[in-house]
């Protein structure tokens, strides 16, 4: 009877552990790729300028240009227990590669005042900030003009906790989860840089900051093929 309660105790234990282990963060779900391996800034690069002056920029003044700014991004965006943690200073983080039709995946963490976005491709943002200081919450389109700009419902978690968002871009309009609540639905996203013109088919993910500490991680993304 005691080897059976202490084999019994052992696999409980066990599946507590499994239960509670960090190892399930940044692995993503099926279909899904991590854009962070939770352990370095691979596949990231610092923030130059905007769309359309990058490419206005010749190759030889932008790739001298991303040096500089990955440089900077060494210097105020590391990676602490498997998440990304910006100091405040610098600019915004940005994938290394252009993404054109996708479904991600972000988990996100603030402070009180905190106030940040993400940027799709290149283009301002799926809003994030301090719901005491703007009760609508989390997750809006915040720089549109034309279409609507804030969240359907106020999802957020208490601030120093983490939420989540499901991203979803077809074409020019947006669809976003937080916290498994539809807070954005099916809303085109303006071009902030140029209004004449539609979003920019293909461009980076970025992690925006207005001079706050943030922290991010499982960052999951799929891409969509575009029909022929």
């Amino acid at each position: 009877m005691k080897m059976l309660l202490t084999t019994a105790l052992v696999a409980t234990l066990f599946l507590t552990a499994a239960h509670v282990s960090p190892a399930a963060d940044n692995t993503p779900p099926e279909g899904f790729v991590a854009l962070f391996n939770g352990k370095d800034l691979t596949g990231w690069k610092g923030l130059v300028a905007n769309p359309p002056k990058r490419a206005a920029m010749t190759p030889e003044a932008l790739a001298e240009a991303q040096k500089t700014a990955d440089e900077s991004m060494r210097q105020h965006w590391q990676v602490v227990d498997g998440t990304f943690v910006f100091d405040g200073k610098g600019k915004s983080l940005c994938t290394a590669k252009d993404y054109g039709d996708f479904e991600m995946y972000v988990d996100w963490k603030i402070k009180e005042k905190g106030d940040s976005g993400i940027y799709l491709r290149g283009t301002p943002q799926v809003q994030i900030w301090d719901p005491a200081q703007r009760p609508e919450g989390s997750g809006g389109l915040f720089n549109n003009k034309k279409n609507p700009s804030k969240p359907l419902v106020c999802a957020d978690n208490p601030i120093g906790e983490w939420n989540t968002f499901r991203i979803k871009m077809i074409g020019e309009k947006v669809t976003v989860w937080l916290n498994d609540k539809l807070v954005v639905d099916n809303v085109v996203l303006e071009n902030y840089w140029e209004r004449d013109k539609p979003i920019y088919p293909t461009e980076q993910i970025e992690l925006q900051n207005h001079g706050n500490t943030l922290y991010f991680k499982n960052i999951y993304i799929r891409e969509i093929p575009r029909e022929e």
